[in-house]
């Protein structure tokens, strides 16, 4: 993982977004263990678009990543593909949601079914700039691993938070099971591909507003004779 892409260390690209991220996720924590502002640090399941959290953060560094792999060279072979395969992954996702809703079957099953149905999309994104979907991912396991190491603490404690829910009408489960449904897999699945979809989209988009890296044109072996003459 060290230099992936020749010149470019995944590692470092991370660290400091992956260091960041986790400071966000205890902020959020703490923000909601002392009770404070509910539109900062709302404790309802799914944290109700609170504004202190870390999925505000994936557009942000998909920008940064992206700026980072242009620069290297190790931009897209297409740009019209890095948009339009992240367009057409969020298409896929809201179609296989709608037919996994369709199908009414258990909240349990839903959950897991839509978690587990991520992966077409996120295949579909990581296609249209597969080094940058490949950062995504990294960046992505970096920020959401830690988040179910915590909820599985906050589920064991019964600290309040919503790390512990699960959505409107989860049943009552044991703890480890309850981590695995609504903790492992969706934290695993359904935002990694997240982080990977929505990355790519707003990476790709401010390709937009960068210039491509200069390329210095070859000269022919005239030309070169003919400069090392002059300096002769």
């Amino acid at each position: 993982m060290a230099e992936p892409f020749g010149r470019v260390s995944i590692r470092r690209l991370i660290a400091v977004p992956a260091v960041i991220t986790l400071a966000v996720t205890l902020l959020r924590l703490v923000g909601e263990l002392l009770h404070w502002s509910p539109k900062l640090f709302s404790r309802e399941a799914g944290g109700a678009g609170a504004l202190v959290g870390i999925v505000w953060l994936v557009p942000v560094f998909g920008v940064y990543f992206a700026m980072l792999l242009n620069q290297a060279g190790y931009g897209p072979s297409s740009r019209g593909r890095a948009i339009g395969l992240p367009l057409a992954a969020i298409a896929v996702a809201v179609a296989a949601g709608f037919a996994i809703f369709q199908l009414s079957p258990s909240i349990v099953a839903t959950v897991v079914l839509t978690d587990l149905a991520a992966f077409l999309p996120l295949w579909i994104a990581y296609r249209g700039w597969p080094e940058l979907g490949r950062v995504a991912i990294y960046y992505g396991l970096a920020a959401r691993v830690p988040v179910a190491i915590v909820m599985l603490v906050a589920m064991s404690a019964n600290w309040g938070t919503h790390y512990e829910l699960g959505p409107p009408g989860f049943p009552e489960m044991g703890l480890l099971a309850k981590w695995i449904v609504i903790g492992v897999i969706p934290q695993l699945c359904l935002w990694i591909a997240f982080t990977v979809i929505v990355g790519s989209l707003f990476g790709s988009l401010s390709l937009l507003f960068q210039r491509r890296p200069g390329v210095s044109a070859p000269i022919s072996q005239d030309a070169a004779a003919k400069r090392m003459s002059a300096h002769s």
